[in-house]
């Protein structure tokens, strides 16, 4: 039964990641349209093609390799200076320069008399901004769809301060889960006398709110003594005891160890719904932290590539498709929890997935989406300093020129891609659930 829902929760995921996809796409067709752009293709996946139907004057289709997509915008190449649209070089010396040559023809392949002003690099560049951003804007928009509905519809899950366990012994943290040793220390909070269901109300005289303040008050404290008055059958009492010093992860999820003060006790959590203003600071969060990510990404592959050929694969790893798609199957065989809570998990991973393949694509970078954003900005503050200097119009920027970073750039996706699959099919990420 399990691996039944272990496959249901696999193909829920990839069947989002492909809706995304799709969705993804259409930010981009949509305007193009509306802008007059000529669209001759619309495909979700790579490689061959499984299906397709012919409406007007695109082909909308899916193929094999569902690990992305992409619409096909004539034009986004211009001529080469001195050349009219249609009549390309067909040799040059040099590598790139032919390279160059070859993708500047293959843009002009169905360009028919009478869609010269409907090539992309001719639109104005407030409209070439608005095609490209449309992608990952639209991810950018499911995330925060998604988010709203977990946070507004399903709940989030709190610590409170009422006591759920009490750990008998002092473990390390990679060892987590394990039975008691006559050789391990007893916990400060067993030998303080705390209970599941006690409520703490204190710590050290401070009032506690919150199970984060809590927290911090007790890795704050050391090896230091440590006084709680707590709630217990209705009535309050005074325990003490003496946090210890134990290694312990630095944040939730968390492979780096710090030593800090350590009581022992795991929170009860409730679940509650929150307001937007709730999801907005979740969105904002999550854009941070995704954004970091990113920025460590090169240090982070090196670490999977390590992981890969017999390493520990660290547990904020980053992953495919493939590890993803683990991750959601996991999550729905989570035997605690109810349904309403492993349909939260897949919905906010998912959200998650959207909100990093946005800001990916905002990378500055050929060929990804912010490498044409980057493009029509660069022209808009080009010709509008010609403008203000009252110099000729500079023309459309070239994107072409930045052809071989975008072969180079493609070429470290590709291999990025290979790897993380590879790592996630034999050392792949543990989830905690």
């Amino acid at each position: 039964m399990n691996a039944l829902i272990y496959a249901f929760g696999v193909v829920v995921f990839v069947f989002g990641v492909m809706a995304s996809i799709a969705l993804h796409e259409v930010g981009h067709l949509y305007p193009a349209k509306k802008f007059g752009v000529k669209v001759t293709q619309y495909f979700v996946g790579f490689g061959k093609t499984v299906w397709s139907v012919r409406r007007g004057e695109t082909e909308y289709g899916i193929k094999a390799i569902p690990l992305g997509g992409y619409v096909k915008l004539v034009g986004m190449l211009p001529p080469a200076p001195g050349h009219a649209p249609t009549k390309v070089r067909n040799t040059n010396t040099g590598m790139f320069t032919q390279l160059i040559s070859d993708a500047r023809a293959a843009e002009y392949e169905h360009v028919r008399p009478g869609d010269e002003d409907r090539l992309f690099y001719r639109k104005p560049w407030w409209q070439k901004l608005i095609v490209m951003s449309g992608g990952p804007l639209v991810n950018v928009v499911i995330a925060l769809v998604l988010f709203t509905v977990v946070i507004v519809g399903f709940g989030v899950s709190k610590p409170t301060t009422t006591v759920a366990a009490v750990s008998d012994c002092v473990v390390l943290a990679s060892e987590a889960g394990r039975a008691c040793t006559p050789a391990d220390p007893v916990t400060p909070a067993k030998l303080a006398g705390l209970r599941p269901g006690d409520r703490i109300l204190s710590f050290n005289g401070v009032a506690v709110t919150s199970w984060e303040q809590l927290t911090d008050l007790i890795r704050g404290n050391a090896d230091g003594a440590a006084q709680l008055r707590i709630r217990r059958d209705g009535a309050e009492q005074v325990l003490t005891t003496d946090t210890l010093v134990a290694p312990r992860p630095e944040a939730l999820g968390s492979d780096t160890l710090v030593e800090v003060g350590f009581l022992g006790v795991s929170p009860t959590t409730v679940t509650e719904r929150e307001d937007l203003g709730y999801v907005a600071s979740t969105m904002w969060l999550y854009t941070e932290k995704t954004g970091e990510a990113i920025l460590d990404l090169p240090q982070r592959l090196v670490g999977v590539a390590e992981a890969a050929f017999g390493g520990v694969r660290a547990n904020d790893s980053p992953m495919s498709v493939v590890g993803a798609s683990r991750v959601a199957g996991t999550i729905a065989t989570v035997e605690e929890a109810t349904w309403a809570e492993r349909s939260a998990g897949l919905i906010s991973l998912l959200a998650a997935v959207n909100l990093f393949v946005a800001l990916f694509n905002f990378i500055p970078l050929l060929p990804l989406d912010g490498g044409h954003i980057a493009g029509a900005l660069w022209e808009a503050i080009r010709r509008g300093i010609a403008r203000v200097r009252r110099r000729p119009d500079p023309g459309y920027v070239d994107v072409g020129k930045m052809l071989p970073i975008a072969y180079g750039v493609g070429a470290l996706l590709i291999v990025m891609g290979v790897l993380l699959v590879y790592a996630d099919i034999v050392n792949p990420v543990k989830y905690p659930g």
